[in-house]
């Protein structure tokens, strides 16, 4: 995501925070959106300057922000756009995912072993649907029982005794190419989205 995204979607989120919750504080906002105190001060500057907020002091040093109707219709067009970019993220996904599971197929791989457990497992997992390809199992950091769709997530050391033809890695943290190879697959077996 590019910085103009992650500057909208702050202020998206600010302005959301601001519509539900008018008498937060600041540090109250910073802690909500996980940034730091400055960076929300910085970015309620921003939307008071550009006329999306209006803010009123209150007695006892109390602040109250109101959110303008230049504002919602901000929040309006930063809703679109992030919903947008989210509908291209996925379809981006799915067509990596499809094609990816063509070549499984052309490859003669059926039984497929999920590394990772996140939105992208997820969406891997409801595209084998139909497919002659079945998920075996799911790899993540902690070892669950039927905690992913009914199969078991297990750990990287779990997995000696899985029967599966292929590694497909559905994750996006950069360590994990580092756990396969620590693991012993044969790197052949493994296919990247």
């Amino acid at each position: 995501m590019n910085n103009g995204n992650v500057s909208d979607e702050i202020s998206l989120r600010l302005l959301d925070e601001l519509t539900k919750e008018p008498l937060i504080t600041q540090r109250a906002l910073a802690g909500r959106l996980g940034i730091a105190l400055g960076l929300a001060n910085a970015y309620v500057k921003r939307l008071y300057k550009k006329g999306y907020i209006k803010v009123k002091t209150l007695p006892k040093n109390r602040i109250k922000y109101i959110v303008t109707p230049k504002g919602f219709a901000e929040k309006a067009k930063l809703t679109y756009s992030y919903m947008n970019r989210s509908i291209n993220y996925f379809k981006e996904a799915r067509q990596k995912i499809e094609q990816t599971y063509g070549s499984m197929m052309a490859s003669d791989v059926k039984n497929i072993l999920l590394w990772g457990d996140g939105e992208i497992a997820e969406l891997c997992y409801i595209s084998t649907r139909g497919l002659p390809l079945k998920i075996v199992g799911v790899v993540s950091d902690k070892k669950i029982e039927n905690g992913f769709f009914g199969h078991h997530v297990y750990t990287a050391e779990d997995i000696a005794g899985l029967n599966y033809d292929a590694v497909l890695v559905s994750s996006m943290e950069r360590n994990v190419m580092e756990a396969i190879n620590q693991t012993g697959i044969d790197p052949g077996m493994v296919y990247h989205l």
